[in-house]
Order: C-alpha cells, then structure tokens, then sequence
C-alpha cells in the first residue's frame, strides 16, 4: 500500500461524509489501490480493525518493522487498520500501519460509495498526507 499525497479541504471532506452518511458498514474485504493486497475489516468490539487476508504473490515477511522480533512474521493476517473508531456517520479514525516502511502513521477512513473506501494517512507530528482509494471484493 502506498500512499500519495493530496491537498483536502475541510469543507470538501465535509461535503463528502455529509453525502454518504447513508452508506453501509465498511465491514468486509477490500483490494488496496494498487491491487497487491485484500484487507479484511471486520469488528474490533466498538472499533473497526482491517487485517491483510490475501495477496496478490506470494505474500512477504514484515521485514520492516521496528520491533526485531517481528520482521519474520507474514503479512498474511498483520493487522494494518488500527482500532479505528467511529467519529460520526461515514468517518473512522484510527492507526494504520505500513508493511513497506514499518511506520505507523495517523489513519482516516470514509466511503464515497459502497465500492469504494477511502484511506487517508499522515506522518506523525502533522507531516505528510496520503491517500488511495480501495475497492470492495465481493
């Protein structure tokens, strides 16, 4: 997964999550942007958690993780998407973490339709934004 940056306003966001307040749960499985990897979010007890399912090759190990002990785990089952909690109708925040760089990173989420899921995150401290836009697998 990566993320690209992009500029948002708040009144465009706004205008968004007000229009989509009817959408379903994101619950289920989703193909990231580039199509290397299905996350499947699911209920964490009042939260939402996404956990990598399937890859698209053979999946990789998480050899970039901070934490030495862990670089040897598959990416299979990481969990990506972070205690992400409802701030109102069609709006998650949480964590996400990247396999690619081993960087946990400030995550938003939101649906501009039941197909698509929209991820956003930001380098701690208020740094540089991303986002990429996931398709809903059926």
């Amino acid at each position: 997964m990566k993320f690209l940056p992009i500029v948002a306003t708040t009144s465009l966001l706004a205008m968004l999550f007000a229009s989509t307040a009817a959408l379903a749960s994101p619950v289920g499985e989703w193909r990231v942007a580039d199509g290397t990897a299905t996350v499947r979010i699911r209920h964490c007890g009042a939260d939402l958690c996404g956990y990598i399912a399937h890859t698209a090759s053979p999946p990789g190990k998480d050899t970039k993780n901070p934490d030495p002990r862990k670089r040897n785990r598959s990416v299979i089952g990481l969990e990506v998407l972070i205690n992400m909690k409802k701030a109102r109708d069609n709006l998650w925040n949480g964590t996400t973490y990247n396999a690619e760089d081993g960087q946990l990173y400030s995550a938003s989420m939101w649906q501009t339709d039941e197909k698509t899921l929209n991820i956003r995150g930001c380098a701690p401290g208020g740094g540089v934004c991303g986002s990429e836009a996931w398709a809903r697998v059926k």
